[in-house]
């Protein structure tokens, strides 16, 4: 069997889905690579890297896409909406495509794969279990996310972040306010600190203060009933319209007194939860700074301009859409870790085994046999039961689980 590594299309995009180094680990489980001709180029990683390593550099994509029986890509239509499109006639049926889609942000674009008749797997939809840590992608790229999102508001900060004593006077350490303590939180408090910033952080989840304060960071503790702010995967939930006004309002009185705010408040497949209202920007330091890492699905902040820096007020509001891709060859090298993981997991005897009574598998499959196969996707397009393969019992089959 093969596999294809293709050049990434998405505009700005520097990642690549696999790396020179994973190619032996993917042989061992009877893979061979092939390459589209340039697509590490971004990343810096030359074609001749990845011929050094065993893999095969084909001219153009089509060729590539079609010596494959596996396509790798790290955005795949959904996360690559328009230029995404053109591989929709390269693809054929019962190729398998591993990638990440946007599939409950985009859950049409699963659809249109879905009706090439590839089989699917998203890698958003990776289950928060232990057994699937090493393939969780969202995971890895949010760790570069909040690392970079905090030398991002160090550069635009008018200060420095630590508290130097000089022979010209002391200077006062910078305070940064992180919210959110998920993957991309806990980084920027982390990098924060390390930089010297007085760092405190705010999330719905009590369940996370002992992390925030093993980081070094003070926990915000807001007098609101959180208690059930957390779903079975780990993740925030929604909290309601009452909820979230008064947690605007006292966010605002914890907000006017930081240099810098990060925030990484996301819930799946909804938009931005609005935390940093006009008034709380209003009220900061003139120069300060906020980094909207939710800048993608709305922002945090009701200023956010997504892939933009704005001044409102004085104050520097940032919303980068896509950090990973600024940090291409460590963003690579854990997308393609993740990536070979989830191989080892699919590829029995140098063949795709789509084990649909293995958790992460039937998580992670969005397509198959011409149907989109989850049942949130499924209900997220009106779509009717999943017809059933001859002889298949529904309650052994993804649509029954």
């Amino acid at each position: 069997m093969k596999a294809a590594v293709l050049r990434e299309t998405y505009p700005g995009e520097r990642r690549v889905a696999l790396i020179p180094s994973v190619i032996p680990a993917l042989e061992k489980l009877g893979l061979s690579v092939v390459v589209e001709s340039g697509a590490g180029d971004a990343a810096d990683i030359p074609d001749q890297q990845f011929a050094e390593k065993g893999a095969e550099i084909l001219p153009d994509r089509a060729a590539a896409v079609g010596a494959a029986d596996i396509v790798l890509q790290v955005r795949a239509l959904g996360a690559n909406p328009e230029a995404g499109r053109a591989d929709l006639e390269l693809f054929r049926r019962g190729q398998v495509v591993i990638g990440t889609c946007d599939p409950l942000g985009n859950a049409a674009a699963v659809k249109d794969l879905a009706d090439c008749g590839v089989t699917l797997f998203a890698l958003e939809m990776i289950p928060r279990i232990t057994r699937a840590q090493s393939m969780d992608v969202l995971s890895s790229m949010a760790t570069i996310a909040g690392y970079k999102a905090v030398l991002l508001a160090a550069n635009h900060l008018p200060k420095m972040f630590p508290m130097l004593m000089t022979a010209a006077g002391t200077l006062t350490p910078a305070k940064v306010l992180v919210i959110g303590a998920g993957v991309a939180g806990l980084q920027a408090i982390a990098s924060a600190r390390r930089l010297g910033a007085v760092v405190q952080a705010y999330d719905v989840r009590p369940a996370v203060k002992e992390q925030i304060e093993s980081l070094g960071g003070k926990f915000v503790e807001l007098p609101l009933d959180t208690s059930e702010s957390e779903d079975k995967g780990g993740y925030a939930k929604a909290l309601t319209e009452e909820q979230q006004q008064r947690q605007r309002e006292l966010l605002a009185d914890v907000i006017a007194d930081c240099d810098v705010c990060i925030s990484t408040a996301a819930i799946p497949g909804r938009p931005s939860p609005l935390l940093i209202t006009d008034n709380a920007v209003e009220r900061m330091r003139p120069g300060s700074v906020i980094v909207d890492l939710a800048a993608e699905r709305g922002g945090n902040c009701g200023l956010t301009c997504a892939d933009q820096t704005t001044v409102v007020h004085g104050v520097t509001i940032l919303g980068p859409t896509n950090l990973p891709s600024d940090v291409p060859q460590h963003a690579s090298q854990m997308f393609a870790k993740n990536v070979a993981t989830l191989l080892g997991l699919l590829v029995k005897e140098g063949r795709v085994d789509v084990d649909l009574n293995d958790e992460v598998i039937r998580d992670t499959l969005a397509a198959k046999d011409g149907q989109v196969q989850s049942q949130r996707l499924r209900d997220m397009l009106d779509l009717g039961p999943l017809l059933l393969p001859p002889g298949q019992a529904a309650d052994n089959h993804l649509a029954g689980e």
